[in-house]
């Protein structure tokens, strides 16, 4: 069972152009696509690309990775995966790509990010930006460009909620209930 104790963080919307604003523009110009997980990671693509479009100038090809069947957790997750879709605008190979994330954990997801990436190319650069960095790594993954570290503890959770999934757009942090 889940709790909700604490809503201390909301997602103004300025927090995701203050990413943007520490990214070096020119890995979103022209040739580089911004790649996102599915979920809370495509209204922020949209997010993204509308912002740098807006301040830039410039249209930022977004794409949508499914990395369902690259999860080392799969068989932990669901019995009968829902797959997606990979959608990508353009070829990865020889670019410069941001793989963009709401929360940064233990790092799997962007592992398994990662792999799936590359069997799509050899892309020359891959950065990771993050709009939540709650730490405990587990694998040796950190993000260049991060909105907000939020410190937790192991047994807590965090959920980032939009507007466009949830109505909202807001932080929640959760205690999951010990086991009996």
């Amino acid at each position: 069972m889940k709790k909700i104790f604490a809503v201390p963080y909301i997602v103004y919307p300025m927090k995701l152009p203050n990413i943007t604003k520490e990214l070096p523009i020119y890995y979103w110009l022209g040739s580089v696509p911004g790649v996102f997980r599915r979920s809370r990671g495509v209204p922020l693509a949209n997010r993204l690309a509308d912002f740098i479009k807006q301040t830039e100038g410039t249209a930022v090809p977004v794409g949508i990775l499914d990395i369902t069947f690259y999860r080392d957790d799969l068989s932990l997750v669901a019995s009968q995966p829902v797959i997606h879709r990979t959608e990508m605008p353009v070829n990865i190979s020889n670019k410069k790509i941001i793989l963009v994330d709401d929360v940064l954990f233990t790092g799997r997801t962007v592992r398994a990010a990662l792999d799936a990436l590359m069997d799509l190319g050899r892309p020359a650069c891959i950065q990771l930006a993050v709009l939540i960095d709650r730490g405990h790594r587990e694998l040796p993954i950190r993000a260049d460009f991060v909105g907000k570290n939020v410190p937790t503890a192991k047994r807590e959770g965090v959920q980032v909620k939009l507007l466009e999934t949830d109505g909202e757009d807001r932080v929640v942090i959760i205690e999951n209930e010990p086991p009996e």
